[in-house]
């Protein structure tokens, strides 16, 4: 089976952490955020996945060649030179999804994390017959979003309303399909939307199928969904394969902690933190609902709560983060700082405090 991942274009809601490295390559829960998807397609059997991108694809094949061989999966990259909306890359990619075995592949948005019940979506697929599958999750807010009407009993969809002022239903696209080849010759090699123009056509036809997404579902694409997605990550992982929590007489909820992370005496850490490798944490530091990615040091009795630390940056004694306070790459942040809400771009030292949200360049 093949599969195709959307990874699109820059990454502008999470700056300044993709002014780094592209987006599906910054760390979620201490692994890069496509490789959650290519390790759960690896074991259903997908052998070949394709990036749709248009954007550093050398970079994202430097990084992948390693999992490549770990994985003994073939990856690709298939690259836009215009952006091409959401079809209009499956029909660039034609060539490499299609093959003699007729199997149906998957389509994947790379912001989404779930449970990726790829094997059951498989099973759904067949026994409905019909030319298409898509993942619908259910929302306490549906009005903000594209809702799905499905038939109860058998899940084919009726129709799609984009934000609904009346209550249609709450079930929205989940961001994960399975397709028929014969899909792709419904889409035409031009900026076009799978969810807008090809989707409904299908559903006209009575050949699409929602199934609904078991366990959690979030779109990552912006700091604060990011955040919230790690909570739900961690309390999966919690009920699935919790020996990978750590635990300790410092450890609140769930916390995952990289195996070279030091962690010094004192501490208060969690509820809902993931500390990545090389990184060093003094004594007395409380941390809670963050990222903390690789060789960060956070000095004494410094306080960190609902932001997302970036590669080998500093944090100085006694300063104070919260408030969805990004850091970029390699940022210093004083000793005694506090910053409530800072968006600071990478390479730069943080030496007054940031008292409401703002960008610092």
């Amino acid at each position: 089976m093949k599969a195709l991942i959307l990874v699109g274009g820059f990454g502008t809601r999470l700056r300044p952490l993709t002014l780094s490295v592209p987006k599906p390559l910054v760390e979620f829960a201490n692994k890069p955020m496509i490789l959650h998807q290519i390790e759960a397609l690896k074991a259903v059997g997908v052998n070949e996945v394709v990036l749709a991108i248009n954007y550093q694809p050398e970079v994202m094949l430097n990084f992948l060649k390693d999992f490549e061989t770990n994985l003994g999966i073939k990856i690709t990259c298939s690259q836009e030179t215009e952006p091409l909306g959401t079809a209009g890359p499956l029909a660039l990619a034609r060539d490499k999804l299609i093959d003699d075995s007729g199997e149906p592949f998957f389509v994947l948005n790379s912001d989404v994390i779930s449970e990726y019940p790829f094997q059951q979506m498989i099973e759904f697929h067949k026994a409905h017959g019909g030319e298409a599958s898509i993942m619908v999750t259910k929302v306490d807010e549906p009005s903000k979003y594209g809702v799905v009407v499905t038939e109860e009993s058998t899940g084919k969809v009726e129709k799609f309303v984009e934000k609904p002022k009346i209550f249609v239903g709450n079930k929205i696209n989940a961001g994960i399909y399975l397709l028929n080849p014969s899909v792709l010759d419904r889409i035409e090699l031009r900026p076009t939307s799978i969810e807008k123009e090809v989707f409904p056509k299908i559903a006209a036809e009575a050949k699409l199928f929602a199934m609904v997404l078991p366990g959690f579902w979030m779109d990552i694409g912006q700091p604060k969904d990011y955040i919230t997605g790690l909570r739900l990550y961690l309390d999966s992982l919690r009920k699935k394969s919790s020996s990978k929590l750590a635990v300790g007489p410092n450890i609140v909820g769930n916390v995952l902690v990289h195996e070279s992370a030091q962690i010094g005496e004192g501490c208060l850490i969690g509820p809902d933190v993931a500390i990545g490798p090389g990184c060093i944490v003094e004594s007395g530091v409380r941390l809670s609902r963050c990222t903390v990615m690789r060789g960060v040091r956070i000095k004494k009795h410094s306080c960190i709560s609902s932001s997302i630390i970036g590669w080998h940056s500093t944090i100085g004694q006694w300063a104070r983060v919260e408030n969805m306070t990004i850091l970029g790459e390699d940022v210093h942040v004083c000793d005694e700082i506090y910053s409530n809400g800072g968006v600071v771009l990478p390479h730069k030292e943080i030496k007054s405090s940031i008292l409401k949200p703002e960008i610092v360049m």
